[in-house]
Formats: structure tokens, sequence, C-alpha cells
């Protein structure tokens, strides 16, 4: 996984960034893809490719305050 701005991983490594994984099917990417979404849940980042992210934006968007819509 990268780390992004506001990330709070202070696990002190410094061999450089992390590909970012899917959480869902395993894709990689080296750098953030602007299609891929990004979700908080309990207080860790899971990272989701475009292809997931568009099978599953009905769910995504169901898990939502209404106040996001």
């Amino acid at each position: 996984m990268t780390r992004l701005s506001g990330d709070n991983d202070d696990s002190g490594s410094a061999a450089g960034p992390q590909p970012l994984v899917c959480a869902r099917c395993g894709a990689t990417a080296e750098v953030p893809q602007p299609l891929w979404l990004c979700s908080m849940e309990n207080g860790r980042r899971h990272y989701f490719c475009g292809a997931c992210a568009r099978e599953n934006l009905r769910a995504i968007e169901g898990r939502l305050d209404s106040s996001w819509w």
C-alpha cells in the first residue's frame, strides 16, 4: 500500500512505498490510480481498483449517510 498524506502509519519503514493492492480482487498498482477508491474501515485504509469499484458502486453508496448524496 502506498502511503498517502493523512495516513497514520508510523511503522518507521524506510523501504519506500509499497504498491496499492485492491482489497477485493488483489490487483496491484505502483502509484495511486485516478479510478481507484479508498475506504476507511475500522481505522485502516482499504483500496479498490476501478473495476471492483464500478461493480460494487451501489453497495458502496448504500453505506453512506444520506447527507453524502
